[in-house]
């Protein structure tokens, strides 16, 4: 029984280890304008720590591997498109709580339903290109963590 419950420790300690990393993407319109660094300092600004960075130019076969879960929508070939469009930053991100408030400091997709002083409101031009990604859940930032990164990237 004693195994079992240093295991279950273990196991609740990774989940902790795991909620603290979030995935965003700095999206090909915001890195042409040049407002990587402006975003940057504003996440860094909220207390989210960069743990990986790098910029990137991805395939048409990555971002639909990326992007897989939206291949049934409508939308799925324009994003594909726009996505490939220019290079990405790809950045994970550590802070306690990381994905939910790394959220709320992005902003609703749309930038004109978005709130006042998030990143979409600031930086984006419009629903379609909304200047930055942000991981939806734990599981989706792993995912999205290990499709840009390797375990000795991160730091």
């Amino acid at each position: 029984m004693q195994k079992y419950k240093y295991l279950l420790f273990f196991l609740d300690l990774h989940k902790l280890i795991i909620m603290n990393k979030t995935f965003t993407m700095i999206k090909p319109e915001a890195v042409e304008k040049n407002l990587t660094g402006e975003i940057l300092q504003k996440i860094c600004q909220k207390g989210f720590n960069v743990i990986a960075l790098k910029k990137t130019k991805l395939s048409v076969s990555q971002a639909k591997k990326f992007y897989d879960v939206h291949n049934e929508r409508p939308f799925f070939n324009e994003l594909i498109e726009y996505i490939t469009s220019g290079p990405i930053i790809a950045i994970i991100l550590e802070k306690d709580n990381a994905v939910l408030d790394f959220r709320n400091l992005i902003g609703s997709t749309d930038p004109n339903e978005a709130e006042e002083g998030t990143i979409r409101k600031m930086f984006a031009e419009s629903k379609s290109k909304n200047a930055i990604h942000g991981s939806d859940s734990n599981e989706n930032a792993n995912i999205e963590c290990d499709f840009f990164f390797s375990k000795t990237e991160r730091f």
